[in-house]
């Protein structure tokens, strides 16, 4: 078994301890896949993940996501969860800047992206531009439960619109 193919082997061991919940398992697998590989971008950002949702240490996940985005920049994965963080922390200029790059990034969700970007609008109060990427987000899936989201997001952006 070659070097790689060990280290994606181990990166699912800890994935399958975080759906059981064995969080600090899967944490300490991910740290032992860094010590064999520090450029392992994947593993940093699954320790991100951790760090932020389940340790509620977001300046340590956001260290991780940064280093993963680092090593591995062509990774997906990274842009969801690291966007997620951003938002939650408000910090709306790294996000866009983040989101930006994300939508040049071979397999990634586009939809997910825009629906982000209207998140953060939404926030912000940029209603009109929220509503914008809610109507991006629809037309750019073919997964129904996306397009009922994105629809009901752009009812709530109208309703807060007639407040203003």
């Amino acid at each position: 078994m070659d070097h790689l193919t060990k280290l994606e082997e181990m990166l699912d061991q800890a994935n399958l301890d975080i759906k059981n919940g064995l969080y600090e398992e899967a944490s300490n697998k991910l740290e032992k896949i860094i010590d064999i590989d520090p450029n392992f971008g994947k593993a940093y950002n699954h320790l991100g993940y951790l760090y932020e949702v389940k340790f509620k240490e977001y300046e340590k996940g956001e260290t991780l996501y940064k280093l993963c985005l680092e090593k591995t920049p062509m990774y997906p994965s990274v842009y969801y969860n690291y966007a997620i963080l951003l938002s939650t922390l408000g910090k709306w200029d790294a996000l866009k800047d983040l989101l930006d790059r994300a939508l040049n990034i071979p397999g990634i969700t586009k939809s997910t992206i825009y629906n982000e970007y209207a998140i953060m609008n939404e926030q912000q109060g940029n209603i009109d531009e929220a509503i914008e990427y809610y109507k991006k987000c629809a037309l750019s899936t073919l997964d129904k439960g996306v397009l009922e989201r994105a629809k009901g997001s752009i009812e709530r952006c109208k309703l807060k619109k007639d407040l203003l």
